[in-house]
């Protein structure tokens, strides 16, 4: 165990297995979900959950062996439902452009994770925007998460309204996400594994869903999605802004997990050796989007739920190896994950798009200036209004470079604000 430097870590075998199943109780519920997020973008849903298995054990594996962190990956909230919602049903993008458009985002990401790309833009732009497109992507899986449900449903007169609460899906989807919340509040380990299993047990009982007539199979081939990606249709102009919101998202995602996990277990501090594995973390993180892609998923980034196997004392890649072990069993649970209500998966994303929204918090909106309020608002209310990270952003970032530029306050505005504006008005012209 010299290749995890267990000693120096203060640590050991047992407390790092502890840790690792930790982990992996808490972000199992990512193989079901995934599964039917992906599934509603016209993927098969077999071999999405086989693919989905697959890319968070080698990417949890290789995270553990390259960086030695216990950070455990696999395919991230958020923009698998822009994956779905955004592109595929909303833009009308083929799902094969889609994953190209993954595997570009990635192929950049991992070019720049091996500079100081990651430094110059996380001091480019304002901490507050980065807070704000944190929670706008957290309105807009919890919008998705209602609607699924049935929570909420369209009108012609008010756009939308709420749903029929007198079909025996929709209080399922109520139970579930109660059960979530309530799992989620008292910290029990697994929380959304528990309401998922509760939920589906009630519907089974109730007869609102079938009862899985098996439990366990051979995992299902990924040969339908597995290298299905077009690259050459993702590289259009108009593309463009996509891969950059791709690429941006997963990026902020990425340091925002692993600032605040490094936090809890003192660990990514700038200026220190263990500054090196925040460097590895990142490129595993980049390497394992573009992986993803070839299996056939969307973006693939650090899960914040390792803060869990942390808090148990995982403090080495030990824990993710682990971790990666424990997720072999998901490889075998098809037909328990297909029987699974729908509606016993999408309150999850509610719930995962409420904890995304608490970062609007931290923005102190008495202190802040016009342009980063208006820029947050932007950023926040249109990301679910026009089911788009990527118009969200663009619309946040014109805002806030406008009222700079009014009030000539230019010091606040550097190249990389600047850059990303202009890809921002890029997308407003192409969609015009």
């Amino acid at each position: 165990m010299n290749l995890f430097k267990l000693k120096e870590h203060n640590t050991n075998v047992k407390t790092e297995f502890t840790a690792g199943f930790t982990t992996f109780l808490t972000m199992m519920y990512i193989v079901p979900v995934n599964g039917f997020i992906l599934a509603d973008a016209g993927l098969p849903m077999d071999a999405v959950v086989t693919a989905t298995a697959l890319i968070t054990i080698l990417a949890t594996l290789f995270s553990g062996l390259w960086a030695n962190t216990p950070i455990a990956m696999s395919v991230g909230m958020g923009l698998n439902a822009y994956f779905s919602y955004g592109l595929v049903l909303g833009m009308k993008i083929p799902w094969e452009t889609a994953l190209g458009i993954v595997f570009l985002s990635g192929l950049l990401f991992v070019i720049l994770s091996f500079t100081n790309f990651r430094v110059w833009i996380m001091t480019s732009i304002p901490m507050n925007l980065r807070r704000a497109i944190s929670a706008g992507i957290g309105t807009f899986i919890a919008f998705i998460g209602l609607k699924q449900m049935g929570m909420i449903a369209a009108s012609d007169a008010t756009f939308v309204k709420l749903g029929d609460f007198s079909q025996p899906t929709v209080l399922l989807g109520v139970l579930g996400l109660v059960l979530s919340f309530v799992f989620y509040a008292y910290r029990l380990k697994g929380a959304f594994v528990f309401s998922i299993a509760i939920t589906s047990l009630v519907a089974w009982m109730s007869g609102i869903s079938p009862f899985p007539t098996n439990y366990l199979s051979a995992p299902a081939s990924i040969a339908p999605i597995a290298f299905k990606l077009d690259i050459i249709s993702a590289l259009s102009l108009s593309l463009l802004p996509v891969i950059i919101t791709f690429l941006i998202t997963d990026m902020f995602d990425t340091l925002g997990t692993l600032t605040g996990i490094g936090a809890r277990a003192d660990m990514f501090q700038n200026g220190t050796k263990e500054d090196k594995s925040l460097q590895k973390t990142l490129e595993a993180d980049a390497i394992a989007t573009s992986a993803g892609s070839l299996l056939g998923v969307s973006t693939t980034t650090a899960f914040i739920e390792s803060a869990s196997g942390v808090e148990e004392g995982g403090r080495t890649g030990l824990t993710a190896v682990f971790t990666a072990m424990f997720f072999v069993c998901t490889l075998f649970m098809l037909p328990l994950f297909k029987a699974i209500p729908s509606n016993a998966i999408y309150p999850v994303l509610v719930v995962v798009g409420v904890l995304m929204f608490t970062e609007l918090g931290k923005i102190n909106f008495e202190k802040v200036d016009l342009a980063t309020s208006a820029g947050a608002f932007f950023i926040v209310i249109l990301m679910p209004l026009t089911f788009s990270i990527t118009n969200g952003i663009a619309a946040g970032f014109l805002v806030y470079t406008i009222i700079k530029l009014t009030k000539r306050e230019f010091s606040d505005l550097n190249i990389g604000i600047l850059t990303i504006t202009l890809i921002s008005l890029l997308v407003f012209i192409l969609q015009g």
